[in-house]
């Protein structure tokens, strides 16, 4: 029941509560649970985790975080939050049938006052991703489970591991950025704001989809998930390194925290193998630290001493080619998306399934045809002067690099020039704005500055200091450079700067629009409205070129 629909992993919130009680999760029927869970006792579920139990010892045949979610026999886990203690919704809870509180010892007093049976322990976050995966029968233990961590690529990572995965027969589930799958076909649940869901939901979702017949299961894990222990209670068996960049410093701080809180999923205790892209710098220090770890690990890159070498990767198309050399056998594989960053996403995903088993000459026609929603998607704006449009999830100063990069190939696409539209969220880490304009125009003969999600933050606040990294690079530049002649200019809304582009763009031209990708809805300070890249492009393309289909 959760989404990153904004930031792929979103700073938590816990404004009302615990910090699964979160607005706008108001159904239980729109929170996905199996249909059958064998009610286990509180004692057993809490066997050997240092629990101290009043009340009775009920049958529990759930767990939730939101009180307002609650299913008649659920253990709801009150934890404290910013503002307030989830036990303050005992009571509510109690009202909605749960049969026992899970929670530490300030929230101990008001749980009893609501007349369950209570659970005390020092961790309750910790211990309730392991009584999760108990009630709900420990589902990744039927699965050959995938998990993906890093700063880019991981839902490019996960969708192509389940794309190859469904060709050689096995039925997958995926958990991500983008919601959850069986199959390729959507699970309908409530979402809220994270990429890896909280350890209740995520095992109640690994345990439907078991039910569905999944019995394989790729899923991104991000850094939150890792540093909440939301995956401490799945079990994987191979998990797979992208690479680190510059994000979601408003949660760890300093980069050293964020790698850390990566590092978590490449242990002994976590996963039985790994792949980990040794191109990376922070790539080769977790190589070197899993291996004292004690985990069996394999490299993947462009270097000669990497396990999985990629080769000879070479634009083909809208797309890409590359060989994956590995144990003295050499992979011919081929991708729908540009760019070298997309070749090692493709290469990671080809690594974990050839570490799991699975025969990657199989694989290969799932992974050729894996196309990505708001990943490099192309927009098709018909006529004959129509520029090239695509939509990416670029938010970083890496990803809008790379995302450049990959559309700047001068063997890609044959370009004139590249207008890039891109802006920087609100309430998020303001120290890579700057640097973003700065890789915008390092990549971009255009670059139009406008809103992602400002959230509470002035919008024109935010563009001037993309804009003010973007124009202090081009004053830098060399006196007739290309960089030199670049423009940076301020798009407004986002709405207006999309048109702006597409007026600015001439044929043979590529626009790309970055930052918010696979969303439909855009984050204003007081309202949330519908917006998605893909439909807006088009409609202003209509606007510019027949007045009459202009938006009223």
């Amino acid at each position: 029941m959760t989404s990153e629909n904004t930031e792929p992993e979103a700073s938590e919130r816990s404004d009302t509560g615990s910090m699964g009680h979160q607005a706008g999760i108001v159904d239980p029927r729109a929170v996905l649970r199996p249909r059958h869970v064998t009610a286990q006792s509180l004692s057993a579920l809490l066997s050997g985790l240092g629990a101290r139990l009043s009340g009775d010892d009920v049958l529990v045949s759930g767990v939730t975080l939101d009180s307002r979610v609650v299913v008649p026999g659920d253990l709801y886990v009150a934890l404290p939050g910013a503002h307030h203690h989830g036990a303050e919704f005992a009571a509510t809870a109690a009202g909605e049938g749960a049969v026992a509180v899970l929670t530490d010892e300030d929230g101990e007093a008001p749980a009893r006052a609501a007349g369950l049976s209570v659970a005390v322990v020092d961790q309750p976050r910790e211990v309730m991703a392991e009584v999760s995966a108990r009630c709900y029968g420990r589902p990744t233990r039927s699965m050959t489970c995938f998990g993906v961590t890093g700063t880019n690529g991981k839902s490019t990572t996960v969708l192509m591991l389940a794309a190859a995965l469904r060709a050689v027969g096995r039925h997958v589930g995926s958990i991500g950025t983008l919601g959850f799958y069986v199959d390729g076909a959507p699970l309908q649940a409530t979402r809220t704001t994270v990429t890896t869901p909280e350890a209740p939901d995520l095992q109640a979702t690994l345990a439907v989809m078991a039910e569905a017949g999944a019995d394989a299961m790729a899923m991104e894990v991000s850094s939150h998930a890792l540093a909440l222990h939301r995956v401490d209670g799945v079990e994987f068996d191979v998990v797979g390194f992208t690479n680190l960049g510059r994000d979601h410093l408003d949660f760890h701080h300093t980069m050293e925290s964020y790698f850390e809180a990566k590092a978590r999923l490449f242990t002994p205790e976590r996963a039985r193998r790994a792949v980990i892209n040794a191109d990376d710098p922070a790539g080769r220090r977790l190589v070197e630290q899993a291996h004292r770890l004690g985990l069996q690990v394999r490299t993947v890159g462009f270097g000669e001493d990497a396990d999985y070498r990629i080769a000879g990767w070479r634009p083909s198309g809208l797309g890409a080619e590359f060989d994956l050399v590995h144990d003295g056998i050499s992979t011919a594989a081929r991708i729908a998306l540009p760019g070298e960053y997309n070749v090692r996403n493709a290469a990671c995903a080809l690594a974990l399934l050839i570490e799991a088993g699975v025969d990657p000459e199989a694989a290969l026609p799932g992974l050729a045809t894996a196309v990505i929603p708001g990943r490099m998607q192309p927009v098709v704006l018909g006529g004959c002067c129509a520029p090239r449009v695509y939509v990416d999830f670029a938010h970083t100063p890496q990803a809008v690099a790379s995302a450049l990069e990959a559309l700047n190939h001068p063997d890609a696409l044959g370009l004139g020039r590249l207008i890039a539209v891109l802006g920087a969220g609100g309430d998020r880490d303001a120290e890579k704005r700057a640097p973003m304009g700065r890789a915008a125009v390092l990549g971009a003969d255009v670059v139009v500055v406008t809103d992602d999600n400002p959230r509470s933050e002035d919008p024109a606040s935010i563009r001037q200091m993309v804009l003010a990294g973007a124009r202090e690079t081009i004053e830098d530049a060399e006196p007739g450079s290309r960089l030199a002649s670049v423009e940076a200019i301020d798009g407004g809304d986002r709405r207006s700067a999309i048109r702006e582009a597409l007026r600015l763009a001439r044929p043979g031209d590529c626009v790309a629009i970055l930052g918010k990708g696979h969303e439909r809805t855009q984050q204003l300070a007081d309202e949330t409205i519908e917006f998605d890249d893909v439909a807006v492009a088009a409609e202003q393309w209509r606007a510019l070129h027949d007045p009459q289909e202009a938006p009223q």
